[in-house]
This record gives structure tokens, C-alpha cells and sequence, in this order.
């Protein structure tokens, strides 16, 4: 399945509310006025949180509100390229694995956009990511429990009222403030870039050293440079290496030369076997749950092609555009090379010749890249004009938790310890729920960024936050068992018996 990033640290427009916590009162400054208090605030507004959002949609006596600091919904604009689809199929919306009347599925989207047809003769089962984004958006907009334009800048634990204290502000400079009796956090991840690549950071390399993330953005200048490395070799690192190929002209001469570095031994498909795929069930959750803390690092580690791999159709388009480039004895302006680390990186003087470009680049000076051959443990250099790290997400702790970290049951490596619930272990002396999505992958395993388990997760933490059955979560949804099946209680004296 897919990691799609939600990802994931997002904020849109507002709707009325109802009364918020007032302007001059914080937690522990007199009384103050009182105010409504929501039964659960969401901060992030990204597909995880939007799918928690548009299930919640309408509950009885459940008041929901969802902030998120950008302007409008957008999800990973800087890979929005024409032609990429979602890896996930369409049925893994916002709601339908979790409840498929509900309003706000993708089908209702096809249908309010008069697209039903069009859709139907496509015949699709993975939809383009422009459409995705464009159908979040769609429910991000209708939804008044949705507002934008709201960065959450403090959270902290009111015990005196037994309430979360939430502040947030807008681009304007406006404050305001929430009470909520349970919080979620679908803050999304951050891009993870190399440790090499960390210096080079820098407003003096904007456009030539950055992360897939911010690809779209700086396409054009990419484009137009002597040579480009891509550095990762997920979907993500595919597209980019797969776009940049297809910048080059006819002749072969002009376009970028492009460099695919991947430290995976292989530029391996992603596991979508039918029987593979149920490793993205609630059985498989229960299952990794109930391990060890160590043998969960290793199967996280281990499990790579489960969730970081290529589609096969992208691997297949790459591979015919390099074949396009051979006739005639052409050699590809392109190398790939799996099985590499990135050791060093360190700028190199304008005019210095990029790796096997067939110039210089005059506009900048380009980049001298150390690389470490894992297998034969053999060192070796490359120079190129620009270097995109395709290198994943991960969660971090957000800034905004700061002033109420010491009531957070952290981990020996600072992350959250999650129920399956998904609620975060947090101090007894603190009475309210925090719940946490796409931040659990090393409690619940590779699902967790899954779009697939996203309308399931979200189901499960509106039950817990409601106290009640409000959506019906399947108990069993995998053919296959998970770990040890079972024995029987043996007889006196008798063997154990399995079941068959």
C-alpha cells in the first residue's frame, strides 16, 4: 500500500462555531466567562484528521471542531505532477471503509461534480492524486466543523475545569481559544532529509538541494539543469526520476541527466499481492501490538517493501522511457544504482563539470557527493548540479504540546506510548483524551501512514471519544492468522492440538 504522506501538519476558512474561550482568560486566570466546551478538537486537518472530521459529521451530542494552520486544504502540492495516481484504490476515501452511505464519500464527490459517468467509463480503480486532493478539498469545505486559517500554537491540561486549552492564531495576528474536553492530533510528518544533506539547507541553495516535497515547486528549474540526483527509492523518488527522464528531448542531448541513488538493495515493486496486502488489516495492528518493542523495530525496518516500494506500473514506465532512449545504440542519459548510501555532500565551485552531463552548469556551482556501495562496501564520487531527497516522512513531537510534555507517558526514544484505541498514555492526573493519527507506526506497524486504514482508524477513535458504538468496526478482516494459532485445551496427558 501506499505511505502517502498526510503525511499530513495541515490547517482552512472558518465557519461560526459557537462561543470560544475568552480572549483575556487563559488556564488558571481567574474564572472568566464560561464558555461552550467541544467534545473533541482536532489540530491538523489533513486526510486523516478530515476522514475523523466528515465520520463524526452529524453525530448526536457529539460538538467537534478541526484546526489547521494553512489557508485551505492541500495535500503534498509539491507532488501534485500530471498523470501520478493514488496507490490506494478509490474505495479507500475519507469514510467508505468505515461507512459507505456517509455523504462525504468520493463516489458522492464523482456525483455533486457530475463525473459519475466519465468515472464509470474510465473504468479506474486508482484515482489521479490531483482528483484526491481536489475531492478533500470538496469536504474540507463543507464540513462547518472544518476551520482553517488557525495554527494551534499552545496546548495545556486545565485540570481545575478538566478541560484541554487550546490556543490558536491566525495569519492576521488574531488570538483565540478553545476548550475541549478530548484532543486528536493529525499534525502529519515532516520530511526526513540525510544527514549529509542537512548544511546545504540554506536560502543559497533553494531550488537545488530539497526534499520530493517541495519538487513541483522547483520543477522547471530542475528541469532545465545539466544533471539531477534523486535520492530514495520509494514512490516518490520513482516519479521524480520518472518525470526529470521525461524533460529530456529526442535528441538526448537536452533535458537533465538523471541519477536515481537508492540505499535499498533493489528498485523493487511494492507489495500488492491480495493475500500480501493484509498486512494493512486491524488483524495485523492486533497482531504487531502484541510483540515485543524490539521484534516491532525490526519488523518495521524489515517490511520496507510493504510500504516504501514502487508500483509496478511506475518501474515499468521508467524502464520504457530508458528503452525509448537506446535505440539506436543511444546510450541513456541515466544511471540507477540501488544498494547506496549517501555519506558526504559539499558544494563545488561554478563550472565544474556535473557527473555525466555533457556540460557545466553556468548558472551555480554544483555538488561533489561521497556515496557508499553497502554490498561491496565501495566508495565512490559523483558531481551533479542538484540533489532532491526522496527520502520519506516521519513524526515529530509539535511544538504546541511543549507546555504539557511532563503529563505525556513518553517512551525510552521520546514517542508516545498508544493504546489501541489509539490513545496516548497521559498522566492520572489528567482526566481528558489525547488520540493521536499517523503517529503510531512504531506501536501499530507499516499501516499507520496508510491511506487504506485511515476511515478505519478514524471510526475506531470517534467510538472511543463518543463512549459508545457509533460506527460497527469489523472484528476479523483477514484470511490470514497472524502469529501462532491458537491450541485447544488438551485432555489430561493428551498432546496440544492445533487447529487446522
Amino acid at each position: 500500500m501506499t505511505t502517502e504522506p498526510t503525511h499530513a501538519d495541515e490547517y482552512e476558512h472558518g465557519h461560526e462555531h459557537g462561543p470560544e474561550y475568552g480572549h483575556e482568560h487563559g488556564p488558571g486566570h481567574g474564572p472568566g466567562p464560561e464558555y461552550e466546551i467541544y467534545d473533541l478538537v482536532g489540530v491538523g486537518i489533513g486526510p486523516f484528521n478530515l476522514s475523523l472530521a466528515a465520520l463524526s459529521d452529524g453525530t448526536p451530542g457529539l460538538r467537534t471542531l478541526f484546526l489547521d494552520a494553512k489557508p485551505a486544504f492541500s495535500w503534498h502540492p509539491g507532488l501534485l505532477m500530471e498523470g501520478t495516481v493514488l496507490q490506494v484504490p478509490f474505495l479507500a476515501d475519507l469514510v467508505t471503509m468505515a461507512d459507505p452511505t456517509s455523504p462525504w464519500s468520493y463516489l458522492n464527490y464523482l456525483r455533486e461534480h457530475d463525473r459519475m459517468f466519465p468515472f464509470f467509463f474510465s473504468e479506474r480503480f486508482h484515482i489521479p492524486r490531483r482528483e484526491y486532493d481536489h475531492y478533500c478539498r470538496w469536504v474540507a469545505e463543507h464540513l462547518p466543523s472544518c476551520r482553517f486559517d488557525a495554527r494551534v500554537t499552545e496546548v495545556e491540561w486545565d485540570e481545575r475545569r478538566e478541560v484541554f486549552a487550546v490556543t490558536h492564531r491566525s495569519a492576521g495576528g488574531v488570538v483565540s481559544h478553545v476548550r475541549a474536553r478530548q484532543l486528536v492530533l493529525g499534525v502529519g510528518t515532516n520530511p526526513v532529509v540525510p544527514e549529509p544533506l542537512h548544511p546545504l539547507l540554506t536560502p543559497a541553495h533553494a531550488g537545488r538541494v530539497l526534499h520530493s516535497a517541495d519538487y513541483r515547486t522547483h520543477r522547471a528549474l530542475l528541469a532545465g539543469l545539466d544533471d539531477v540526483t534523486v535520492v530514495g527509492a520509494g514512490q516518490s523518488g520513482a516519479e521524480v526520476a520518472l518525470d526529470l527522464l521525461r524533460h529530456q528531448d529526442g535528441s538526448g542531448a537536452g533535458g537533465p541527466y538523471v541519477r536515481w541513488l537508492a540505499r535499498t538493495p533493489a528498485f523493487a515493486p511494492m507489495e500488492y499481492s491480495k493475500i500480501g496486502l493484509e498486512h494493512f488489516t486491524p488483524d495485523y495492528i492486533r497482531y504487531f501490538r502484541a510483540l515485543p518493542e524490539e521484534r516491532r523495530e525490526e519488523l518495521v525496518r524489515e517490511q520496507w517493501q510493504l510500504y516504501k516500494g514502487v508500483s509496478e506500473e511506475t518501474l515499468a514506465e521508467i524502464h520504457d522511457e530508458l528503452y525509448e532512449r537506446s535505440i539506436g545504440g543511444t546510450e541513456p542519459r541515466a544511471a540507477l544504482h540501488p544498494g547506496v548510501v549517501l555519506v558526504a555532500a559539499e558544494p563545488e565551485r561554478a563550472g565544474t563539470d556535473a557527473g555525466t552531463g555533457t556540460g557545466t552548469d553556468d548558472s551555480g556551482g554544483g555538488y561533489l557527493l561521497t556515496c557508499r556501495h553497502t554490498e561491496q562496501d565501495a566508495l565512490f564520487e559523483v558531481r551533479t548540479s542538484a540533489i532532491v531527497a526522496a527520502t520519506g516522512y516521519a513524526a515529530t513531537r509539535p511544538a504546541f504540546l511543549d507546555t504539557m510534555a511532563k503529563l505525556v507517558d513518553w517512551d525510552d526514544q521520546g514517542r508516545y506510548r498508544i493504546d489501541g484505541d489509539y490513545r496516548v498514555a497521559l498522566d492520572a492526573s489528567v482526566s481528558g483524551a489525547l488520540y493521536v493519527q499517523n503517529a503510531e507506526l512504531h506501536t501499530h506497524g507499516i499501516g499507520a501512514p496508510d491511506l487504506t486504514l485511515g476511515a478505519w482508524r478514524a471510526a475506531t477513535i470517534l467510538n472511543a471519544v463518543a463512549g459508545r458504538t457509533v460506527l460497527r468496526v469489523p472484528e476479523r478482516a483477514a484470511w490470514t492468522t497472524f502469529g501462532a494459532p491458537a491450541a485447544r485445551v488438551p485432555e489430561s496427558g493428551a498432546p496440544v492440538v492445533w487447529p487446522s
